[in-house]
């Protein structure tokens, strides 16, 4: 069987980047997706390379339907196939509600939401075909439970958990998968805002008294795109150190 194939949006870092290396380790081919991260990700695609995988960066704002269409088209043509979509591109936002403007809800809107509905979209047509496949999309222990000062973020990733479980149904009978990694406080880049003060505060309020990492957080993904959950679909897995069960 060839080598398998997995597409990471917001590929070049943090919990993407993580995953990438994870997936690649694995025997995976990977579509390292990034939008704004160009270096990053080319940097990233190089370590790979050397490392033995088959990788490749490749732009795109997932936000955008007709680049989220030149994304699967050029993972087709390079590989020529796809195993495995993580729907990692999202943005945060720590604001009271009424702090929150259009704008900025319509982009986390546009990226959380829409971002990974267009993947989706474009990516199980080519899955369903092959009667196989798995995608993985990342929310959040917010999209869960909800957080003050995190409204807009939280109703965001709460629908990515909405949509993961009819597009399970949906996808089900053709045999392709579809889960939800919802993780906790992460080091990773949308944690840097926090003080020293807030981190000990989540570390103190997280059962298990620490924050995760992003490396954590890929095992989880990878688990669930993995043949190891061959009979895993329309489920949340919440890697949270026990912050919300």
């Amino acid at each position: 069987m060839p080598q398998p194939v997995v597409l990471i949006t917001g590929g070049a870092r943090g919990i993407g980047r993580a995953s990438a290396r994870l997936f690649a380790a694995r025997g995976y081919r990977v579509l390292i997706n990034y939008h704004r991260s160009q270096g990053a990700a080319e940097e990233l695609e190089r370590e790979l390379t050397a490392a033995g995988a088959d990788a490749m960066a490749f732009g795109a704002d997932v936000a955008d339907s007709a680049q989220v269409k030149a994304l699967i088209a050029a993972c087709l043509a390079r590989f020529g196939r796809l195993d495995a979509l993580v729907n990692n591109a999202g943005l945060s936002s720590q604001k009271l509600i009424t702090d929150v403007t259009d704008e900025e809800w319509q982009r986390l809107l546009a990226v959380n939401v829409s971002g990974t509905f267009y993947c989706c979209r474009e990516a199980l047509p080519v899955m369903i075909r092959e009667k196989r496949g798995a995608v993985v999309n990342v929310s959040s222990m917010w999209g869960i439970a909800g957080a003050s000062c995190e409204a807009a973020y939280s109703a965001t990733k709460a629908a990515v958990i909405g949509l993961t479980k009819a597009l399970a149904k949906e996808a089900g009978p053709s045999g392709v998968r579809v889960n939800c990694v919802a993780p906790g406080a992460a080091d990773t880049d949308m944690l840097a805002t926090l003080t020293a003060e807030d981190r000990r505060g989540l570390m103190e309020d997280t059962p298990l008294n620490r924050i995760g990492s992003a490396e954590e957080i890929a095992r989880s993904i990878y688990f669930l795109a993995s043949e190891e959950a061959a009979f895993v679909t329309g489920q949340v897995l919440s890697p949270n150190g026990g912050l919300v069960i």
